[in-house]
This record gives C-alpha cells, structure tokens and sequence, in this order.
C-alpha cells in the first residue's frame, strides 16, 4: 500500500428498523454527525468522505463541514454506495465505516489498514461474543474463520452450533471456543471493489441481507481481522439509549 486508504460512509436516508436513521438526533445531534466527529477525533490522518443518496444528508454533512458525494438512491448495499462514489474520489484503497458505528475506535481501522497492507485485497472484522443473548441475537451477525484468517461464512444464525449442548450454549462455552461477532467495517482496494460491484448477487446474500456474502458466493476470499474492543451499532431505538447511557457515563 502507497498511501493511508481514504474512509468512505456508506448513507442512505431510508432505514428498515429506524425511520430515517442516520438524522435521529441524539443530545440535539444528527446520529452521522456523531460517527463523522468520532471518526476525524480517531483517525484524522485519514481522508473522509460520505457516499450519500439524498440531499438532505448532504446539507446535513456540509453544515458540520464534513464532504460527501451524491450517489445514486437505488444501490442494494454500502459496498456498491462506496463504489460508485470512488469513481469520482479516486482513492487507491477504501475503507468502508458505517454511518451508524459512533463508536469507531481508531485501533479497529488501523487493524483493517494493517491488513490491506499485508497484501489482502478485502478485509473485516469480528470481536469475540462474550453474552449468551448477543450469541442468539439476528442484528449480531456472526463470522466463522478458517486457519488462515479468512472467512468461510456470515450468518445471523448462532453459528458454530455447539451440537454436543444441543445449541444451548453458556458464557463459559463462549468463553472457551471463540465465536465471533461480525464488525461492519470494510477495506478494499480499489481494483476489488470496482469488481464487487460487478459480481452477481448471490442467493445467501438475499436469504440472510448480508452483502459480504456475495464475495464468499463468487469464490472470493475476506480477511477478517479481530478486534478485543466492542462497538455499539445503532440499529434501533434500545440501541439509541444505549448509546446516551454511554454519553452520559
């Protein structure tokens, strides 16, 4: 890699579990706004910009003096959002943080820019599920690893199954066999990305709404990475009062 990889959000307005998402307000500031702060406080070597699909989150952006690109409204996924609008930035490599992740540690996207570096031509991360009810829960994706670090497979469901309980397992079996909670951050190169965006979309990608699925699906391989640090995703409501109990503590 020649250069610090430019971090590119993926936004759109529409929301499926929170209306209008990324302009809830939370202590009278736009949720984008939290990320985008959090991110330049991080990691503010890294050029930023927003990958948008609507003008008011542009307005919204540009009025906390933050750069976005219009993209068009119709993209399925973040990835071909990002894709789309490197055509105009011409970045060499891209890391894709999400719009609703306020808690971005800087740690976590050098993690992924350690792995571009290292030859990778896509990249994530997972963290270790440490609660049972974490483990069962569908919003937490999970990600099993071969040897060699790459993924094999992304699921919702509570995968490895512990066949030997029954699939009941127990915060000493968490703690005992590593299962790995998905962490929605991405790197690529740009050459990988300009593909992804030309790969079909694959059939596990529809059944489980998981876009990564569609590089495993094309015979493609991610790097995933591990993270010891937590995130707080923001995805509903609770995940909003999570997040002011965090502010407030």
């Amino acid at each position: 890699m020649s250069q610090l990889p430019t971090i590119i959000v993926p936004a759109r307005l529409a929301s499926s579990r929170l209306e209008r998402k990324l302009l809830h307000e939370i202590n009278d500031k736009p949720l984008i706004i939290w990320t985008a702060e959090r991110i330049k406080s991080e990691v503010p070597e890294y050029p930023l910009f927003f990958a948008v699909d609507s003008a008011e989150l542009s307005e919204c952006l540009k009025s906390f003096g933050y750069d976005s690109i219009r993209t068009r409204a119709d993209h399925s996924s973040g990835t071909d959002r990002i894709a789309e609008a490197n055509e105009t930035i011409g970045a060499e490599w891209v890391i894709n943080v999400q719009g609703d992740e306020p808690l971005i540690l800087g740690s976590q996207i050098q993690t992924l820019a350690d792995s571009l570096k290292e030859g990778h031509q896509m990249a994530t991360l997972a963290t270790p599920f440490t609660e049972v009810e974490a483990f069962y829960n569908p919003n937490a994706v999970k990600v099993v690893r071969a040897l060699d670090g790459n993924a094999l497979y992304f699921s919702r469901s509570p995968i490895p199954y512990a066949r030997s309980l029954k699939g009941e397992v127990t915060a000493d079996w968490l703690l005992n066999n590593r299962c790995y909670k998905h962490i929605g951050l991405y790197g690529y190169s740009a050459e990988f990305l300009r593909s992804i965006a030309k790969m079909p979309k694959g059939q596990l990608e529809v059944l489980e709404s998981l876009e990564q699925l569609r590089i495993l699906e094309n015979g493609q391989s991610i790097h995933v990475g591990i993270s010891n640090e937590e995130t707080i995703g923001i995805d509903t409501i609770e995940d909003i009062e999570d997040f002011k109990a965090y502010l407030a503590s």
